[in-house]
């Protein structure tokens, strides 16, 4: 193993996982999948982020990528941690008696790679796909991946259309249980075609570098904040490369959650420009935005201090 962190620190060879998963109120839940994730200390949780009313929690989890002499990746700890975290949130959570505010279609409900530093998108891709098939095989979850990890390329907004995930389960703002849906609409790219109602499917996916936004409203009106939400995304003829969803968050806001999937060219503050001028269209107010994960510069700082090894270049 020692010959293995030379070359990380050699290459400057490192991959970032943002695991999604659909619990945060559950605090023994939580420990366990923070305490399947320290097994390997080559993986750092760089960054958690909780949220109560959406009952869904956030990990960003860093790692170093060992490559043969080619170029080709061969082995990553973050292949073991993640597949440990989704394994003992398996063990502690069912979708059947979860709910909450934010959609989602598994208990592990998104894992996403992204390269960092040196890394490349194909490295990214290679170990998003070594996750899906573990995770299918092992706990026979229908998994389905996006991105670089797909064949076609295909979007992770374009499954969950395909799945339902945009629409409440529940009442108007609420989703419960697990997925309605026995058999899935869409084949899986690894693992059974056959839906656990207690664990769901995961999408697994790797990607350029995305960040995660969220922009209050201060307004119990869901429907016009679905409005804006349209209007702002690339997909409503808004902002290119952003995608959004209105979301209820506690009794009196409603936040438009967006994706930034080019946020060099249109980031944070843009957007919360755009969701003002909106917004004040409909009358409302709105409260500063704010950023679920870190920026990757602060990503990659934060490991270098976890993970002393990797900055004895």
């Amino acid at each position: 193993m020692e010959k293995k962190k030379a070359a990380v620190v050699d290459q400057s060879m490192l991959l970032c996982c943002k695991v999604f998963i659909s619990e945060s109120r559950n605090r023994a839940a939580l420990d366990a999948i923070e305490r399947a994730a320290r097994r390997d200390p080559e993986s750092v949780i760089v960054n958690k982020f909780e949220d109560r009313a959406y009952n869904r929690v956030t990990y960003t989890v860093v790692s170093y990528l060992v490559l043969d002499c080619t170029g080709n990746a061969v082995c990553s700890p973050l292949q073991q941690t993640v597949v440990a975290m989704a394994e003992a949130a398996y063990n502690a959570i069912s979708l059947e008696s979860h709910s909450g505010t934010h959609p989602r279609l598994g208990v592990v409900d998104d894992i996403m790679f992204h390269p960092l530093a040196r890394a490349s998108l194909n490295h990214a891709a290679w170990l998003a796909k070594a996750v899906a098939r573990d995770i299918g095989t092992k706990f026979q979850v229908p998994s389905l991946l996006y991105g670089a990890a797909h064949e076609e390329g295909r979007m992770a907004d374009a499954i969950r259309r395909e799945l339902g995930y945009f629409k409440p389960n529940f009442n108007e703002s609420q989703w419960a249980g697990g997925l309605n849906q026995e058999s899935l609409a869409l084949k899986p790219d690894e693992g059974p075609d056959q839906v656990d109602p207690g664990k769901g499917v995961v999408v697994i996916g790797a990607t350029p570098w995305v960040d995660s936004f969220n922009i209050p409203v201060i307004t119990t009106d869901l429907v016009a904040v679905r409005g804006i939400a349209r209007r702002v995304s690339g997909r409503g003829g808004g902002l290119a490369s952003v995608q959004a969803v209105a979301l209820a968050h506690g009794e009196s806001v409603v936040e438009v959650a967006c994706y930034l999937l080019d946020p060099n060219t249109v980031g944070g503050p843009r957007v919360q420009l755009e969701v003002q001028r909106l917004a004040e269209e409909e009358g409302l107010d709105v409260s500063s935005g704010y950023y679920t994960v870190l920026s990757q510069d602060n990503i990659i700082q934060r490991y270098l201090r976890l993970f002393p090894l990797s900055a004895t270049k």
